[in-house]
């Protein structure tokens, strides 16, 4: 820990990586440093926390105090005592440090995959408090199970069942499981229909058996429970279906069925309530509903398998005036956030849950279910979905509704007849290009959450397909949408505006022309925004209205001004240069 490391830690204050310990007063008791320990340990974030002894709440260094004979502080004793009075044991890093001539003790604590108690049995966390700060809080049990299933090191639906027989199971929703392989050819596992109920279940791990004896696991009453038996057994589960108008409350059900039967359930309201517009290209007539069944589907998969079984609190669809939203409790598992939904492994809170629901065909088996949504969701001309009210308590999906961009979904139909299918990537990069006017390699990266390099790849495919255009080059280079595409989205209202008319990009062209006293190709297509090919047709055009000459051939070909009456135009023609310099950036 160097000094200048030291007071960046105390100047960005406590977090839920930094806590400050005065010893101002006294030194700190062994037992209450324990427990901070611990606290660290035990929270959700990066690799490394630090304890600073000798820094007040208020970022005041008032100096750490010896903690050993001899007016000192040994360090590997200090380390040995943590490891020994900690279960399991935690090794630390303790080190002396000093700001301003007064020493400050500095613990480094490893974020645990497990929970981590004092010797005598105390367990604490660290968290966010209701009044936004970091402190400490008992780490009760059933928050210990949950933090294990959002690091995949627990399935609850795994856990056995003792006090549940075999009775406890619904042969009609054995069957409803058949049905949906049945139903979904090709996405399911086609060997399962012909086992018996017995045997299916073992297939699946919904049951274990111990001798002549089955017993019953969580994803047993989850997939075929009777009703009485999953609400007694599993009390967290529920399901909530809510069509909301303003303040109006049109529909509020509440169901504690078996999934299956509550996925059916659920999609048979959504079907009621879904709407469609019409689109035609050429004859074909394509139908654009308020909300894609292949997101809904997903999305409300994703809750039901995802969710936290040892939380309380019922996963809530809700249907507003001009968005659906699926919320559930539990937050994102472990590694996963807004920044790599996209991108990140799969990641099952249930493992065993969701692998029986790729099984009887709901999802799709390469686990790749946020990709269906955005590309689902893009693709029906509306906004993409956001995850962005997602919490450490839930994750909430938002899906967009109101009037689809029916010019989008024709131009997108369209285009993948006469080149094929684009990406989700690319979609969702035409989707950013139709409401901003530019996007550089950077941010496009954080568009499709892949990083600059793979962005670029996709960005150059989008200019192969003359969908996009690229302008200036490079730490300056950006691309917008191509005339190409522009003309085929003209009755987009949300179309952002272009850079330049022809008319501003003659000027711009002219007027470099005579501060410089000739201009290239290239010149002209980085100065107006445009791709090589554009820049070559507007060269060619202000040739033949006799605003330039042209000289040279291929590669070396250069142009100058035609119109001697403008010359004296070339004493400002820098300042004009200059201050479009400063509009495109």
């Amino acid at each position: 820990m160097t000094t200048d490391r030291l007071k960046a830690l105390i100047v960005g204050g406590e977090s839920l990586e930094v806590e400050f310990k005065s010893e101002a007063s006294g030194r700190l008791s062994d037992g209450d440093l324990l427990e901070a320990v611990v606290c660290m340990a035990n929270r959700s974030g990066t690799e490394r926390g630090w304890l600073l002894l000798g820094v007040e709440d208020n970022r005041v260094i008032s100096g750490a105090r010896p903690r050993h004979e001899a007016g000192g502080t040994d360090l590997q004793r200090l380390q040995a005592m943590i490891a020994n009075r900690t279960r399991p044991s935690l090794t630390v890093r303790a080190e002396l440090g000093s700001v301003d001539d007064k020493d400050i003790l500095v613990i480094e604590v490893p974020a645990s995959n497990h929970p981590v108690g004092t010797a005598d049995g105390r367990y604490l966390r660290r968290v966010l408090g209701g009044d936004g700060k970091p402190a400490c809080h008992p780490y009760h049990f059933h928050e210990m199970q949950s933090r294990r299933a959002d690091s995949g090191l627990l399935d609850y639906t795994a856990f056995p069942l003792p006090e549940v027989d075999w009775e406890a199971l619904s042969p009609l929703e054995f069957d409803r499981f058949r049905r949906s392989i049945a139903e979904n050819p090709g996405r399911g596992d086609e060997a399962l229909p012909s086992l018996d109920n017995l045997d299916l279940a073992k297939a699946l791990g919904a049951v274990e058996t111990e001798g002549d004896r089955v017993v019953v696991r969580v994803l047993g009453l989850l997939l075929f429970g009777r009703r009485e038996a999953l609400s007694s057994a599993v009390p967290t589960h529920e399901v909530a279906f809510q069509r909301l108008s303003q303040t109006d409350v049109e529909a509020n059900d509440f169901f504690k069925w078996p999934l299956l039967r509550v996925l059916e359930e659920l999609e048979l309201r959504f079907r009621s309530h879904n709407r469609e517009q019409e689109v035609f290209v050429g004859m074909a007539r394509i139908g654009i509903p308020n909300y894609p069944p292949r997101a809904f589907r997903e999305g409300i998969a994703n809750a039901l398998v995802h969710r936290d079984y040892t939380r309380r609190g019922a996963v809530h669809v809700q249907w507003h005036d001009d968005r659906l939203e699926i919320a559930s409790p539990g937050s994102f598992p472990e590694g996963v956030n807004l920044t790599n939904l996209l991108v990140t492994d799969p990641r099952p809170r249930n493992p065993l849950l969701a692998d029986a629901f790729k099984r009887a065909g709901i999802v799709e088996r390469t686990a790749r279910g946020i990709d269906t949504i955005f590309e689902a969701q893009l693709r029906s001309g509306r906004s993409a979905p956001s995850y962005e009210r997602s919490t450490s308590a839930g994750v909430t999906l938002v899906l967009p509704g109101g009037q689809a961009n029916l010019g989008f979904v024709r131009f997108i139909v369209e285009e993948e007849r006469a080149g094929g299918p684009l990406s989700h990537q690319g979609l969702l990069l035409l989707h950013h290009l139709r409401s901003e006017p530019r996007v550089t390699e950077v941010e496009a990266g954080r568009v499709i959450q892949l990083g600059e390099a793979n962005a670029a790849e996709h960005l150059r495919a989008l200019v192969e397909r003359e969908l996009a255009t690229v302008r200036g080059r490079g730490g300056k280079r950006s691309y917008q949408l191509s005339d190409k595409a522009r003309e085929r989205l003209s009755d987009d209202p949300g179309l952002p505006p272009h850079g330049l008319t022809p008319a501003q990009q003659e000027a711009r062209v002219e007027l470099y022309a005579l501060s410089e006293g000739k201009i290239t190709r290239r010149e002209a297509a980085e100065l107006c925004g445009i791709g090589p090919a554009q820049a070559t047709r507007l060269l060619g055009r202000m040739v033949r209205e006799g605003l330039l000459k042209r000289h040279g051939e291929k590669r070396g070909t250069w142009y100058e001004s035609a119109r001697p009456n403008v010359q004296h135009l070339k004493g400002w023609a820098p300042h004009m240069l200059k201050a479009m310099q400063r509009e495109r950036e």
